[in-house]
């Protein structure tokens, strides 16, 4: 969440078109706890406002127990999440969607060709 917190930070301070990959990545680390709470029976909605309360006035610690789906400092349970896997997760995302788009961009630039080999309509 700390992480999320950071990129929607960055995604406000760049402007125009250059902010939109700031947001989807922040959006997209915002699932994990929100399906950790829906999961434990509570309203995703309020406590994940509660947890966003919790990180905007500096509790970076904080995180959501998956078994109760209550709030909880986790350096208290001793669940640290090293900055090193996050990272490397993340590379191999990004890298996997521009291989993707890439793809896409190779398969959607080809023209079909008919059998004696002119170019179809």
């Amino acid at each position: 969440m700390a992480l999320q917190q950071a990129l929607s930070e960055k995604a406000k301070a760049v402007s125009g078109l250059q902010q939109r990959p700031y947001q989807a990545v922040a959006e997209a680390l915002e699932i994990i706890p929100a399906t950790l709470i829906s999961n434990s029976g509570k309203k995703a909605l309020r406590v994940l406002t509660e947890l966003r309360a919790k990180h905007a006035n500096g509790g970076t610690t904080w995180g959501v127990n998956g078994e109760t789906g209550a709030l909880v400092d986790m350096k208290q349970y001793g669940i640290w999440d090293p900055l090193a896997v996050k990272i490397q997760a993340l590379k191999t995302a990004l890298e996997t969607a521009i291989l993707l788009l890439r793809i896409d961009d190779v398969v959607s630039g080809t023209k079909k060709t008919t059998a004696d080999g002119a170019p179809s309509a």
